[in-house]
């Protein structure tokens, strides 16, 4: 028997199909990576903006007891907290003089803080809120 001619091209096609192969084996990793890279962001996006629009919903919710107080003893000014689910606000009124009354409402959830500016001008008979508004800061 014969022995047949060592081919080199054979074997130089077989290091390119292996080198092929590593590259796009890196490529689809790197590729796969990214995704799940992506996807946790979003899920912690979305987390983010949940609990932000819960600390809105504290701020405001510690805004209406504050108008409670008013309305249940016109000549209070001072401040009280609620815990809520899970967070916390705190709300403090100011007496500016006259009917002239200034709400500042916190709502807390984790690391998020949404605070609410509230003006009044008028509490006997009833209470009229001319500004209710979110704000940066106090």
């Amino acid at each position: 028997m014969a022995q047949q001619p060592y081919d080199h091209n054979r074997d130089e096609r077989g290091a390119v199909l292996l080198l092929s192969l590593l590259v796009f084996t890196a490529v689809g990793m790197a590729i796969i990576a990214s995704l799940l890279l992506f996807e946790v962001v979003q899920v912690e996006t979305s987390f983010a903006r949940e609990q932000s629009g819960q600390a809105k919903g504290l701020a405001d919710a510690c805004a209406e007891e504050a108008l409670q107080q008013i309305s249940d003893s016109t000549s209070f000014s001072g401040s009280g907290t609620l815990t809520l689910g899970e967070g916390t606000c705190a709300y403090t009124i100011t007496n500016l003089g006259g009917s002239n009354r200034e709400i500042e409402a916190v709502g807390t959830v984790d690391t998020i803080v949404r605070k609410v500016l509230i003006s009044i001008d008028t509490i006997n008979p009833s209470i009229n809120v001319t500004s209710w508004q979110e704000v940066a800061d106090f």
